[in-house]
């Protein structure tokens, strides 16, 4: 075939498909076309597959910018349980990934953020679960300072009672601020717990089990921290 010929034969091609088309999207065949089953299946799958597509896109379009989100929220959180003294480098950049399925504390890995001043480790703060409050899981952040103390509690997700046991929150009581300091070597096992149980910590006016849930998931987090604290370097 000739190079002349080439450029004849996919104009040609491309006519012949054009005029089937043409011919396919008539009123009078589509009229012909709509009883049947196979018509109407081939509408609803072209419908699906434009609804998968727009959604890829949109999944595309706005998975930088969520994500990015995701990491000023943690990074927020954090900052709110390490000090910004005890610090000078980049938390969600400094991190080490531990198994902690035996810790229940709601992963089989958890991820540690690494707090460095000048080069050595002054704290370490990680995300864990409380996975059996009153309404479900309770999600927290805990600082720890490397003598063991914990620098800082916030609670970031749960789903417990409104006006009862979401006093766990910090904008809704100072509750959570009563394990500054705490530590495993300055309580014993029993103290950690809430006064009901003999404890140290306050219980919520008809809401216990949510404090007290969230103090034993603490005291998981502070073991799993010592079983690792040679690790953090």
């Amino acid at each position: 075939m000739s190079s002349e010929s080439a450029p004849q034969s996919r104009a040609d091609a491309a006519k012949i498909a054009w005029q089937k088309l043409s011919a396919w999207l008539a009123p009078d065949h589509l009229a012909g076309l709509r009883p049947k089953l196979h018509y109407q299946a081939g509408i609803l799958a072209g419908f699906a597959l434009a609804a998968a597509v727009l959604l890829g896109i949109a999944d595309l379009a706005t998975r930088g910018a969520i994500q990015l989100r995701q990491e000023e929220d943690l990074k927020a959180s954090l900052e709110e349980v390490v000090p910004a003294e005890l610090h000078d480098n980049d938390l969600l950049a400094d991190t080490v990934t531990l198994p902690s399925a035996a810790a229940n504390i709601g992963a089989d890995e958890t991820v540690v953020y690494l707090a460095r001043k000048q080069g050595a480790v002054s704290a370490v703060c990680f995300k864990f679960v409380a996975p059996d409050g009153y309404a479900g899981p309770i999600n927290i952040v805990i600082g720890i300072a490397n003598n063991g103390e914990i620098l800082g509690v916030r609670i970031i997700a749960h789903t417990e009672t409104p006006g009862l046991g979401d006093k766990i929150e910090i904008t809704k009581s100072p509750w959570v601020l009563s394990f500054d300091g705490k530590s495993l070597d300055n309580l014993s096992m029993t103290e950690w717990a809430v006064k009901k149980d003999s404890g140290v910590f306050d219980q919520f006016a008809g809401a216990t089990i949510t404090p007290r849930k969230v103090v034993q998931a603490i005291r998981r987090g502070m073991e799993f921290y010592r079983a690792h604290q040679t690790e953090f370097k």
